[in-house]
């Protein structure tokens, strides 16, 4: 983990992605914090999406005032754009979209009844997920509830993977029939992005 970071000169790097500078004397630097964020999970950690879910609470973003929806959204796109301009000189790329349903077993913030097939009745999240087939990379993550809709907000979440790619073209975009909506499908052929639907 540390070679690659190393390799990608992540450090160097960070300081362009715009994160908010710690305001206490004493507190951690921004790039040790994501950096030991990052570590954890490759170690193992699990249950990181209260992290998530706390970058949505409008009571701590109005407390810490940072890291609210749009400057989340800014410095993760600043951090993909970079990330994916170290990538070999691809122009044309394959996206493929997935909205799923994950069952939660407990009291987890976020987590609601609605369409769940595998477990009906179940408390679950309803993530919406890109990934770059050609790397295996995952491109853009949003978690939302499980009682919404399949095709909430799907079109924003298009639009912010677009954005993260710095420049690439989608040569064709697969995806699953939570993306089935009249939007997206108005979206992508302005764009002329061919798409394949895929079964769910």
């Amino acid at each position: 983990m540390k070679q690659m970071l190393d390799r990608l000169q992540f450090r160097e790097a960070f300081p362009t992605f715009g994160v908010p500078e710690a305001s206490s004397n004493r507190g951690y630097a921004p790039c040790q914090l994501i950096e030991q964020f990052m570590v954890s999970i490759w170690c193992g950690a699990c249950r990181f999406a209260h992290a998530e879910m706390v970058r949505l609470d409008n009571v701590l973003c109005r407390l810490f005032g940072r890291f609210d929806m749009l400057t989340n959204e800014r410095v993760q796109g600043n951090m993909y754009r970079w990330l994916l301009d170290k990538l070999p000189s691809m122009k044309s790329v394959t996206l493929d979209l997935d909205s799923m349903v994950v069952t939660r077993n407990g009291q987890q913030e976020g987590a609601h009844r609605g369409y769940n097939p595998g477990r009906p009745g179940r408390s679950s999240h309803h993530p919406l997920l890109a990934f770059i087939a050609e790397f295996r990379l995952v491109a853009n993550f949003w978690l939302r509830p499980g009682n919404v809709h399949s095709a909430n907000n799907v079109l924003q979440f298009l639009e912010s993977t677009l954005a993260h790619l710095s420049g690439k073209t989608v040569g064709l975009l697969r995806a699953d029939s939570g993306f089935f909506d009249d939007a997206v499908l108005s979206a992508l052929e302005l764009k002329h992005i061919p798409l394949w639907l895929l079964r769910s």
